[in-house]
């Protein structure tokens, strides 16, 4: 395991000494060495004025990973509502009155047809998400075969979201040519009871666990603005390092009247870009993917994002509107930045330039824990 980065943090932090601060935390992350606890909550709490100079350290870890692409993914809801569930968050809950679509699993044409437009939008990945605790056998059938169908048509990565999972479910999607499956931890351990009462974070955990063992990427990320303290983003942002996932979709919550937490609003522009950051700097060889609520909470800032990460969804959510896809494609282009697979062609390997999955194995995985003993001591006291 390499060494840990260990950054001593003065007691009292001026601009100057901040902007240094961003950049020792990149040179951290360009070696992929976990920073602090205690680092990487000076990150959340960036003062305004020194938000440009931490999204520039950051763009630095970003460009040596991935260099100037951008990783499109496009979903479909192939289920939609009908959810037993509880998840505060969720519009397609049992107990929220939201009035979405409510409609069982899509046939076959209309997936295919969905990777279809996902192919015209210059998608790196088709994701395809159903409502519910887990999926019935019949469902995981009907998906298996629609996957084997759209892989013998179109050269797109497939991820699937279909809540939790067991091993021999996991199985059947691997041999049927998924790629990716999905399943957020959404929020901290210690946070996770007051969004959810139905399934448990151990649940989550054990189906990310299971894809892993399974031999297909996985994927999970974060739901932040649900009241949680930055606290619990920054033992999210571990968190997710340590199960060592590929990609690491982050959602800012879109507050939608009638659900628990309708009217929870309180994520600024500059925090949402403080948050990508710290995911950055904690995870900086994985996929960070800017997911819902980007178009919400962002809103003019959205280009500065992608600095930060190099992934985003493109088109509509599962239950929310997202940007025209042209004008996302001409944001990605003003910024000078590429799709990081133009139509037609054989997609992109999954891990950074140079590191193969192989060699991030022989390395320890994730990389080492960074802490110092009086960080740690100091420091004691969020779909889709």
């Amino acid at each position: 395991m390499p060494e840990a980065c260990i950054i001593e943090l003065p007691a009292g932090i001026f601009p100057k000494e901040t902007e240094m601060l961003w950049n020792e935390l990149a040179e951290c992350a360009l070696r992929d060495e976990a920073i602090s606890r205690e680092a990487a909550a000076k990150v959340l709490a960036v003062p305004e004025e020194e938000l440009l100079d931490l999204v520039a350290a950051c763009y630095r870890v970003r460009r040596h990973y991935h260099g100037k692409r951008i990783k499109l993914n496009m979903l479909i809801n192939a289920k939609s509502g009908l959810c037993a569930e509880d998840c505060g968050y969720c519009s397609q809950s049992i107990i929220s009155e939201t009035g979405v679509d409510r409609y069982s699993l899509q046939s076959s044409a209309v997936l295919v047809e969905g990777a279809r437009q996902a192919m015209a939008v210059q998608s790196h990945t088709y994701c395809i998400v159903i409502s519910g605790r887990r999926p019935t056998p019949r469902e995981l059938g009907h998906i298996t075969n629609a996957v084997r169908e759209i892989k013998q048509k179109y050269p797109l990565r497939i991820c699937c979201c279909l809540g939790l999972l067991d091993d021999a479910e996991v199985k059947r999607l691997q041999e049927a040519g998924v790629d990716r499956v999905n399943h957020n931890l959404n929020t901290s351990e210690d946070h996770y009871d007051e969004i959810c009462s139905t399934h448990t974070y151990k649940d989550r955990v054990e189906t990310i666990e299971a894809v892993k063992r399974g031999g297909i990427s996985s994927c999970s990320g974060a739901i932040v603005g649900m009241g949680e303290s930055d606290q619990q983003i920054v033992d999210l942002a571990f968190a997710l390092r340590e199960l060592d996932v590929d990609s690491i979709p982050v959602n800012f919550l879109i507050p939608i009247a009638g659900t628990p937490l309708g009217s929870v609003e309180y994520l600024t522009p500059q925090k949402c870009l403080a948050v990508l950051c710290l995911f950055r700097l904690v995870n900086p060889s994985k996929e960070i993917r800017i997911a819902g609520g980007r178009e919400y909470h962002l809103g003019s800032l959205q280009p500065l994002g992608l600095y930060v990460a190099d992934s985003i969804f493109i088109g509509d959510y599962l239950t929310t509107r997202g940007e025209v896809p042209e004008r996302d494609l001409q944001m990605i282009e003003d910024a000078g930045f590429v799709p990081a697979i133009p139509p037609g062609l054989a997609p992109e390997a999954d891990y950074a330039p140079g590191i193969s999955p192989e060699g991030r194995r022989a390395n320890g995985g994730s990389g080492c824990e960074t802490e110092n003993a009086a960080a740690v001591a100091s420091q004691e006291s969020q779909v889709g």
